[in-house]
């Protein structure tokens, strides 16, 4: 199969010599119903038009007849979250050449004379938020963002002043290069109060940086009413979090939140981390949202009710384990975690009681989980508090 990707912008496009040449040397075609409207005084007059629509199943089917050169006509940069880059997905050996044009981000850019040298793009065009949030984690300086019709201007604005991000400020671009451009840069709030065209992108400027955060008080983070000791100590928190190697893990399953500081201290220093927090009192689930609003930590999936009434299946595989409850059943809910959980995954477990000690140990053992290390450590006044961290090998 071979396809020609020629990148177009929103207005009448201008082809090179040797472009017009190929096109009209070329009988099948492909791009949206606005695609066909900016080229069809170019094309051929015996062309096939192939329209890009879902199903895209049915689309490909289409392709798959064809048995010559197809040109497809795309917006923008196609090798930039486009249609050159679902094409090599979907055809791996085919011969794909693309002509890309400016992306919409770029025209953006030099719209509003941006100095784009640290431009960090991303796409919530029909994805979860995961990519952005990681970004404004991160306080990257400048965020391009590209947008739908429910993560649009508004529904973004909304969803940094939530988790306390409004030390940015925005720049739209809308129907760019089209008949009702508009290109506005303004503040969050300002943001929440327009309508804007369904075709839009965003430029996020940081203005300053938050407060970064290596180690949060205990004291600072909202709490169980009536139980401000109710919470994994700092050092405790930060230890925990060493033993499990955050920096080099994927997915991360806090079981028995409470408050979330764990998640909270784990996403924060690694944004890229999947956080699945398992809690069964109730209270707990706004507490950890006021938490992570506060600290400015979108992105982890809360899962509230009893763990050992929970469908693991369908949550993605740990590679990292914290068990900050287990409710008096400890061997009960290591031998469930053992059963959906893959070999090297390491579970991290602090205890204060003797009984809750030798039961770790007794239940690695029945679960052939390798002890790796224990750690006894003393705050203030306190019990001992000992660290443990096994293996399932």
């Amino acid at each position: 199969m071979i396809f020609r990707v020629l990148g177009i912008g929103n207005k009448r496009p201008v082809f090179t010599k040797e472009q017009l040449e190929v096109i009209k040397n070329t009988t099948v075609f492909s791009g949206g119903k606005r695609h066909l409207e900016l080229v069809k005084e170019f094309l051929p007059e015996n062309y096939q038009w192939i329209f890009i629509k879902s199903p895209m199943e049915d689309l490909f089917n289409q392709y798959e007849k064809v048995h010559s050169e197809i040109i497809v006509f795309a917006s923008g940069n196609p090798l930039f979250y486009g249609f050159s880059n679902t094409l090599r997905n979907k055809y791996p050996k085919a011969e794909i050449y693309t002509e890309p044009y400016f992306s919409s981000i770029q025209l953006l850019a030099n719209k509003t004379n941006t100095n784009s040298n640290k431009l960090v793009a991303v796409s919530v065009h029909g994805r979860s938020w995961k990519e952005l949030d990681i970004a404004i984690m991160n306080q990257k300086s400048l965020i391009g963002v590209l947008t739908d019709n429910s993560k649009n201007p508004k529904s973004i604005a909304e969803r940094l002043l939530d988790f306390g991000y409004d030390n940015y400020e925005v720049s739209i671009g809308e129907d760019l290069e089209g008949n009702q451009e508009r290109v506005q840069t303004l503040s969050l709030h300002e943001v929440l109060q327009n309508e804007y065209h369904p075709l839009n992108c965003l430029l996020l400027h940081r203005k300053e940086k938050r407060t970064d955060h290596f180690g949060i008080k205990d004291t600072e983070f909202i709490g169980l009413p009536g139980r401000p000791k109710m919470i994994t100590k700092m050092p405790i928190r930060l230890t925990s979090l060493h033993f499990l190697d955050i920096m080099n893990a994927t997915v991360f399953w806090d079981i028995g939140f409470c408050t979330g500081s764990v998640s909270i201290e784990a996403k924060l220093k690694n944004p890229n981390l999947e956080v699945i927090a398992f809690e069964k009192r109730l209270e707990c689930e706004e507490i950890m949202l006021k938490n992570q609003q506060k600290y400015g930590v979108p992105g982890i999936e809360v899962v509230m009710g009893d763990f050992f009434e929970q469908d693991l299946e369908k949550y993605k595989t740990p590679d990292i384990v914290f068990v900050g409850g287990h409710g008096g059943k400890l061997f009960d809910l290591l031998d469930k975690l053992d059963s959906v959980i893959s070999l090297g995954t390491k579970i991290v477990m602090n205890t204060v009681q003797e009984s809750s000690l030798v039961t770790f140990k007794e239940s690695c053992k029945k679960v052939n989980w390798e002890l790796l290390e224990e750690m006894n450590i003393i705050l203030d006044s306190n019990n001992p508090i000992t660290l443990l961290k096994a293996i399932k090998k």
